[in-house]
């Protein structure tokens, strides 16, 4: 039976104002477990640890962290509120350096502090909590329009490839490279969609693979080396994808892979395209080089997914989250405002 994939809420602000209440995407396909989130320790190791991530889920996530911890904060003045503020941002804003929503989503609650001044601090903590809240409207709403860009580029029956997992999981609603797939299902198009496992910590076969098939839409588990074999039979008529930051020239970071997928699917002449909201575009970065690409830690790699280590003790491990798609191996990249081709001019966007 299929299930109205909005139906689950990625992230959320408890009734009271109290916690951030997630779906802890580490349980996930084998348990629907919510968590609450009541501190800054709180936030941070949950963005983290990855039981909340996708970039937009991130901002929004951070959005109401900062206001859960502004509700706190023991300041009778403006200045001590925003000194205490201000060390609750840096530290949140340390969690994840790759993705843009974040720091933007934590640079858009500092504006409401900074411009707000005069006010009480009361009278600021529920600025917040409204701003946090127009964070998550906004990218609901940035989601579907999204998703409806990139379906008029699309035809009834395609195969479509997707890296990671750029669904509703990610963000608010719908999601960014699976918006179209779930606005295609709801209208009847029948797309049959090849996601990759996406190693090392298997965000395509956990994530995608769960909330596309509980949602009913037809979907395939492949494993990343198996996308040039699916492509070479004709499977895939187009590639979608999300990404965590887009530089000024159309260079765009997503999940590591995501840049190999690219350049099967120049090969085979296939279209590869982008998708993600406006927030996710970083003017003030000029090219994929600028783009800070984070690390991790070797277990991901050695052991996490295994019941016993399945490398030798000791052996050097290479862990980056992300990696850099160059802009001439982009299709199109898709937003909320609309479709840029190249030569990509962002700021039309």
């Amino acid at each position: 039976m299929n299930t109205n994939i909005t139906d689950l809420k990625t992230v959320r602000l408890s009734q009271d104002g109290s916690a951030v209440i997630i779906l802890d995407q580490t349980r996930l396909p084998g348990s629907e477990v919510y968590i609450s989130l009541f501190s800054a320790e709180d936030v941070w190791d949950a963005i983290y640890k990855l039981k909340v991530r996708g970039a937009p889920a991130i901002g929004i996530a951070a959005a109401y962290g900062i206001y859960i911890c502004s509700r706190l904060i023991a300041a009778d003045t403006y200045d001590v509120f925003y000194r205490e503020f201000l060390r609750v941002k840096d530290y949140l804003a340390s969690s994840r350096p790759t993705a843009v929503n974040l720091i933007a989503a934590l640079n858009r609650m500092e504006k409401v502090v900074t411009t707000h001044a005069e006010g009480s601090v009361p009278e600021i903590v529920q600025l917040l909590r409204a701003e946090s809240e127009a964070i998550r409207t906004e990218d609901a709403a940035a989601c579907r329009r999204i998703g409806e860009n990139c379906l008029s580029l699309l035809r009834p029956g395609m195969g479509i490839l997707t890296h990671c997992n750029a669904g509703h999981l990610a963000v608010s609603e719908y999601g960014t490279a699976l918006a179209p797939v779930y606005l295609g299902e709801e209208r009847g198009y029948g797309f049959k969609v090849f996601a990759d496992e996406t190693r090392p910590l298997l965000q395509g076969a956990r994530l995608t693979a769960y909330e596309l098939q509980k949602a009913g839409v037809d979907v395939t588990l492949i494993c990343d080396n198996m996308a040039s074999a699916v492509m070479r039979k004709g499977w895939v008529q187009a590639v979608v994808v999300g990404c965590d930051r887009v530089a000024a020239n159309g260079d765009t970071a997503n999940k590591i892979g995501t840049s190999g997928v690219a350049i099967l699917a120049r090969h085979y002449g296939i279209p590869f395209y982008v998708l993600g909201p406006t927030s996710t575009i970083d003017l003030n970065c000029p090219d994929g080089e600028s783009i800070e690409i984070e690390e991790r830690h070797p277990e991901e790699i050695t052991d996490m997914w295994y019941a016993s280590r399945m490398a030798p003790e000791g052996v050097k491990a290479y862990n980056p989250a992300f990696d850099v798609t160059p802009h001439d191996l982009i299709t199109a990249i898709i937003t909320e405002k609309g479709i840029a081709y190249p030569p990509f001019r962002m700021e039309d966007l």
